[in-house]
């Protein structure tokens, strides 16, 4: 029975964007209508401006990841074509290279020279991209699936303090979107942490400090415009 094992690192590519929209989604979310509150607005301006925060960050996370990572997966098919030019014109020259790179890692020069062989028979691009570049189709740019999860994350997370305001207490919501936002943040780092393989509590550390960082300095904006503009 063939043995198929599952690496971590093949979850980096989706795992990177969703975690990256759920705390953009709750942080930046959260820190609007905080901010926002602080200036003494009503809950319902509040409650709109969570709402456009929403709408206005999904978009906006699923745009720019799809073109960073288009230009990776761009920067990637680049490479690709040069090397496969490179292995139409002289072969030779990418058959010393492989070798070099395999007798870098420990093998024999005659053998690595075996090895450079059979893989460039197996198919050379594919043994370039993976030994030269660095390049798997596991971990290739996916513009597309980034985009998607980003997008679909950041929607989730940013939910999170728009439904505290509207099942809130009017004179309670507030302080609730603090609380509920923060335990948001420490299962989200703690789960993204577990997923990925790091120490639970550190990935729940980091997550809340930059959350709780993020919503303190907007509170503290808010505040300053509004007692400044009455």
């Amino acid at each position: 029975m063939a043995h198929r094992e599952r690496h971590r690192s093949e979850r980096i590519g989706w795992l990177r964007a969703a975690v990256l929209g759920a705390n953009d989604g709750i942080v930046s979310t959260a820190s609007l209508v905080i901010g926002v509150a602080a200036a003494e607005g009503a809950r319902q301006d509040v409650l709109i401006a969570g709402i456009a925060g929403l709408v206005a960050g999904a978009l906006s996370m699923a745009a720019g990841e799809y073109v960073s990572v288009s230009s990776q997966a761009d920067t990637e098919r680049a490479d690709l074509r040069r090397e496969g030019q490179e292995l139409a014109t002289d072969p030779q020259a990418e058959e010393d290279e492989l070798t070099g790179i395999y007798v870098k890692r420990g093998l024999e020069p005659g053998l690595a020279r075996t090895v450079a062989r059979q893989l460039a028979v197996a198919g050379a691009l594919a043994a370039h991209a993976r030994d030269e570049l660095g390049l798997t189709q596991e971990l290739a740019a996916r513009p597309l699936q980034a985009a998607l999860a980003s997008a679909a994350t950041f929607a989730v997370g940013a939910g999170v303090p728009v439904l505290t305001i509207l099942l809130a207490p009017t004179t309670t919501f507030v302080p609730l979107v603090w609380a509920v936002s923060l335990v948001c943040l420490v299962l989200l780092g703690a789960i993204a942490a577990r997923v990925g393989g790091a120490p639970m509590f550190v990935g729940a550390a980091r997550v809340t400090i930059w959350g709780v960082l993020a919503m303190v300095v907007t509170a503290g904006v808010g505040w300053l415009f509004g007692a400044a503009v009455g």
